[in-house]
C-alpha cells in the first residue's frame, strides 16, 4: 500500500499547491515572435503527450499502486512486473520525466512563479529518478545495471556501444 498511499498523498498535496498558489509577478521572459510562441506551445503539448504515451508503455495499475493494493486484498504477495524496455524506453530510461520537464519549461511566457515551480519540480524529478533507479538496481539487479549503462537517463543521445 506504500505506493498507492504515496500517489494519493502526493496528488492531494499537489492539488493543495495548485489551489493555494499565489501569483508571483514579474516576467522572466516573454517570447514576442509569433512563430516562437507557436513552437513553444507545440513543444509544451508534445511534452504532455510524451507523459501520457509513456504511461501506456508501463503497467498503469502498478505505477499508481493499485495493483499492489489489489494483490494485498487478495492475500497474494507482490511481485515486480517483468523488466522490459519497450518503445521510448529503448532510447531513454525516463521518457515520462522528460515529458514533464518539457511541459514545465516550454512556455512562451514565464513569470517568477512559473520559474520557481519549474525549478522546484525539476529538482524533485531528479531526486525521484535517483531513488527510483536505486530501487530498480535492488529489485531488478544486473539487467537494470546493464540497461543503465547502455541507455541515457533523460536526453536521448546516441547509444553507447555494447562491450
Amino acid at each position: 500500500m506504500e505506493r498507492s498511499t504515496y500517489v494519493l498523498l502526493a496528488s492531494l498535496l499537489l492539488g493543495l499547491l495548485f489551489w493555494q498558489w499565489q501569483p508571483m509577478p514579474g516576467a522572466v521572459w516573454s517570447i514576442g515572435n509569433p512563430l516562437g510562441r507557436i513552437a513553444l506551445q507545440a513543444l509544451f503539448g508534445l511534452g504532455w503527450l510524451l507523459v501520457l504515451w509513456s504511461t501506456f508503455m508501463i503497467n498503469h495499475f502498478d505505477l499508481f499502486g493499485l495493483r499492489q493494493v489489489a494483490l494485498n486484498l487478495r492475500g497474494v504477495p507482490y511481485t515486480h512486473p517483468e523488466f522490459a524496455t519497450v518503445a521510448l524506453y529503448q532510447f531513454i530510461r525516463h521518457p515520462m520525466m522528460l515529458g514533464l520537464l518539457i511541459a514545465f519549461w516550454a512556455t512562451p511566457d514565464i513569470s517568477v512563479g512559473h520559474l520557481l515551480f519549474a525549478f522546484a519540480t525539476t529538482v524533485y524529478i531528479f531526486i525521484g529518478i535517483f531513488f527510483e533507479e536505486r530501487d530498480n538496481i535492488r529489485f531488478i539487479g544486473p539487467p537494470f545495471e546493464h540497461y543503465r549503462q547502455q541507455v541515457p537517463m533523460i536526453v536521448p543521445l546516441p547509444r553507447r556501444k555494447a562491450e
